[in-house]
């Protein structure tokens, strides 16, 4: 997750040197405990061993740079790329992707 963060912000980074600019980037992720432990500095207490990816992500959701939300494993987008789907799941995923043409910016 913290390798998906850095690779996002150096995405935004660069978008912004094209004057596009975004104030957070949102990811949505399926596993509740990498949720819970970089929004909850408490319970890194309890865990064991924290690497530090997690303090890097953390921080980051901190500075508000990254917002990290809870999808659930129907609604991964990412699924039309990595999964054979079915006619109407693949149609449905289709329909949630947004798409941004030059011409429009």
């Amino acid at each position: 997750m913290a390798s998906y963060c850095a690779q996002i912000l150096w995405m935004k980074q660069t978008l912004e040197d094209y004057g596009l600019k975004s104030d957070h980037i949102l990811i949505n992720c399926d596993d509740t405990i990498k949720i819970s432990l970089s929004k909850n500095p408490i319970q890194h207490s309890s865990a064991k061993y924290i690497e530090v990816r997690h303090y890097f992500l953390r921080d980051h959701i901190v500075r508000i740079d990254v917002i990290l939300e809870f999808i659930g494993k129907k609604h991964q987008l990412i699924d039309i790329f990595t999964k054979p789907l079915t006619k109407d799941h693949f149609c449905k995923i289709r329909r949630n992707l947004v798409f941004i043409y030059v011409k429009d910016i």
